[in-house]
């Protein structure tokens, strides 16, 4: 990471104006930036777990310390630009052109800090179709096609055979077929369900998946790292627990549930007077996944789970309405924070 960090203070040095300057952000922080995609073009299956925690580290500190540089280039652009003189090409005393700052949808924040606290842990971020095949949507997941779990997923079909994705979920066998074992991933993304929308639902969501697949793991990993997760989410130590849920692609299933964070367990209106809130399906992946993922399940195991991005960002921003984020209205999104 070392010529990357060069690379990027040389040119940010010899940036002079604010466009330069954005095109070194969008070089290196950019969707397809130099940075943004080392992890994704990393092979991770050649490290140790140890490496992996350092590389997530080393990534980590790069990412903080090209916002940082990129931000103080942008003001001394501003700051040099204010300091000049006119030299009469500007009437300084007539009023400004006002510019309207964008902002970042509230589940783009989420899901950008999601991605950086699993990054600290080792993960991978994966991304996948939308678009999907019978096979890896249902079949793969151990979810044949008289199973009764699929009439839990309306789902939009195509005409050629193919849907739009339901969960994430889809993505486990194609990574594992990628990268094998031992793997970290995760996967965010849009999924589609035909859904009557009210309040609480929509027919288009987002979710994050995430795969672990090692030897010897147990629900006491899981436990460990759905803790660590909600910690740093919510910024404080939280009480989790786990309730039995049918899952076909997880074998024994899970439903996460967090102490309410409102009232702190004593029950409100928002737990409905339970004093837990349902957040997160997981469970130790079914070893029928595996296989159809080529892993050798006398040698590994491991545990899977969903995020509800949407869900999550209602919670955190406490957000009452789903319907909101697809309203289009800049005034609603304009009352987030850029820093989560």
């Amino acid at each position: 990471m070392k010529p990357i960090r060069e690379q990027l203070l040389g040119d940010l040095a010899r940036a002079g104006s604010a466009h330069e300057v954005e095109q070194v952000r969008i070089r290196y922080l950019g969707r397809k930036g130099q940075i943004t995609t080392l992890a994704k073009n990393t092979d991770f299956r050649r490290m140790s777990p140890d490496e992996r925690r350092e590389f997530g580290r080393q990534l980590n500190e790069l990412k903080q310390l090209a916002e940082s540089r990129i931000a103080e280039a942008f003001e001394a652009v501003r700051s040099r630009t204010v300091a000049e003189p006119a030299a009469g090409k500007v009437d300084l005393t007539l009023p400004g052109t006002g510019h309207r700052v964008g902002c970042l949808h509230p589940i783009s924040l989420v899901q950008m800090e999601l991605e950086d606290i699993f990054q600290g842990m080792g993960f991978m971020v994966l991304t996948g179709p939308e678009v999907e095949t019978e096979y890896y949507n249902f079949d793969a997941l151990n979810i044949p096609a008289d199973h009764p779990a699929r009439d839990m997923q309306d789902t939009f079909w195509l005409t050629n055979g193919m849907l739009l994705r339901t969960h994430t979920s889809a993505n486990q066998v194609r990574v594992l077929e990628r990268f094998g074992a031992p793997l970290r991933a995760i996967f965010p993304g849009r999924c589609f369900r035909y859904e009557a929308m009210d309040a609480s639902h929509e027919n288009s969501f987002y979710q994050l998946e995430g795969l672990l697949v090692d030897r010897d793991i147990s629900v006491a990993n899981l436990i460990a790292v759905m803790k660590a997760l909600l910690s740093e989410v919510f910024h404080r130590d939280v009480t989790v627990r786990l309730r039995p849920g049918f899952f076909p692609f997880v074998e024994p299933g899970f439903e996460l549930d967090c102490q309410c964070l409102i009232c702190r367990g004593k029950g409100c209106s928002t737990c409905k007077s339970t004093g837990w809130l349902e957040l997160i399906p997981c469970g130790l992946v079914h070893p029928r996944v595996l296989e159809y993922g080529r892993i050798d399940t006398s040698q590994y195991s491991g545990f899977a789970f969903g995020l509800g991005l949407t869900r999550l960002a209602m919670m955190k921003f406490g957000i009452p309405d789903i319907r909101l984020f697809n309203s289009g209205d800049v005034r609603f999104y304009e009352q987030f924070p850029a820093a989560v």
